[in-house]
């Protein structure tokens, strides 16, 4: 059977997925918008329940014939220094970030068309810690080697998975840390290209991932940061703690 380019996106209720929808939309993709936070012309689905995301891709599959791409871009974050550290929080992240992202690459990749390409978030903190962020950074870097072994396992099938590494990129993911004063402009002065990410070049840079151009490309993992990764990350306990007095 033959059919465009179908592409399922997780997240697509705001930020980085809803962008990447967009832009996958503009390049001609038939694109399913899926969240936990379903509403009009978004699916329902919840990537730490197994079923859930089974579900959403038999539904792809249902109402398409099939699908060709997948981009997971859900997520979640917390901050604490490992000593105090509440493990339920610990464990939510980690269920999200990383669980959720085994639970989508098993379920699409036993259901994507050979040949078709997955695409996964992870994050400059896959590679740059942060202090207070060490779930966060277990997680995303935890996604890489999954990306990794997930590329292999698929390349009989000529299915290519691959990530995209953000650096800050301003969604509602990390606007509690742009509320904490001085965090964004440290950021900044950290990145050499002195800049903020915008979503939609996230969303480039995964439509590039998905496309043809890219067949040759799998176990990546994509750093799009403004060169942030050569520097250092901001100290965001400390900017918590001088906002405190």
């Amino acid at each position: 059977m033959s059919y465009a380019k179908v592409t399922v996106v997780i997240g697509a209720a705001s930020g980085i997925g809803a962008a990447t929808a967009d832009v996958l939309e503009q390049a001609g993709h038939v694109v399913v918008r899926a969240d936990v936070h379903a509403g009009d012309g978004i699916a329902p689905v919840d990537v730490t329940d197994e079923a859930s995301v089974a579900a959403l891709f038999d539904a792809a599959v249902a109402e398409h014939g099939g699908f060709t791409g997948t981009v997971n871009c859900a997520g979640v974050s917390t901050m604490a220094p490992v000593v105090d550290h509440d493990a339920a929080d610990f464990r939510r992240t980690i269920d999200v970030c990383l669980t959720g992202s085994f639970l989508v690459l098993k379920h699409a990749g036993k259901r994507v068309s050979d040949g078709g390409s997955l695409v996964t978030l992870t994050s400059l903190n896959a590679r740059q810690p942060g202090a207070g962020l060490s779930a966060y950074c277990a997680a995303k870097a935890g996604v890489v080697m999954l990306t990794e072994v997930t590329a292999l396992e698929l390349a009989p099938r000529r299915i290519r998975v691959n990530a995209v590494a953000p650096g800050l990129v301003v969604t509602p993911l990390t606007s509690h840390a742009m509320q904490i004063p001085g965090v964004r402009d440290e950021y900044v002065e950290n990145t050499p290209l002195g800049r903020t990410g915008e979503p939609a070049e996230i969303g480039a840079a995964i439509r590039y991932l998905l496309s043809d151009d890219a067949s040759w490309i799998t176990g990546e993992n994509l750093d799009i940061n403004g060169g942030a990764h050569l520097q250092r990350y901001p100290d965001l306990p400390g900017r918590v703690a001088g906002a405190r007095g």
